[in-house]
């Protein structure tokens, strides 16, 4: 029996789809998990190129600014499933492979199901831009849903 669903989410139409899917789907099963990964704390040089001088303070401001923003994403999510009468959650990573952090937040929270937006971008762009959502159905021990708008497909 499901009891928690994790949904990572990243701002876009399509995840907040997926999230109102998950809403309507966790009414039946328990609590929803909204899980969001900040862009990573890069190492300098892969916001400046090799060799350029920075100000550390600036890899401070983008790490704040990253932060700032999962957290506008994660309010929004949770106030839209809430509005559904489920118990929600959030939780706020960062990670250079998301995933990986999905899959450990998924254990962690003790999630019996991940429901993921795909955007199923085919051919040489979803090889080149890779999956993440390819990437958790590969390697995930947890069951994964796939959300896709109808529409797009």
């Amino acid at each position: 029996m499901l009891k928690k669903i994790l949904v990572p989410i990243d701002g876009s139409d399509l995840s907040n789809e997926a999230v109102n899917y998950a809403s309507l789907f966790a009414r039946r099963v328990g609590a929803l998990v909204l899980f969001c990964i900040a862009e990573p704390e890069s190492a300098p040089w892969m916001n400046f190129g090799l060799g350029a001088i920075f100000n550390p303070q600036t890899l401070k401001a983008l790490h704040d600014s990253a932060k700032l923003e999962a957290e506008k994403i994660l309010k929004q999510a949770l106030n839209s499933a809430q509005s559904t009468g489920i118990a929600a959650s959030t939780r706020l990573v960062f990670n250079d492979h998301p995933y990986e952090a999905i899959m450990e937040v998924a254990e962690q929270e003790g999630c019996d199901l991940i429901i993921m937006a795909s955007h199923g971008r085919k051919g040489v762009s979803g090889l080149l831009l890779g999956s993440e959502t390819q990437k958790v159905l590969t390697h995930s021990a947890i069951p994964v849903l796939v959300y896709r708008n109808a529409e797009a497909a």
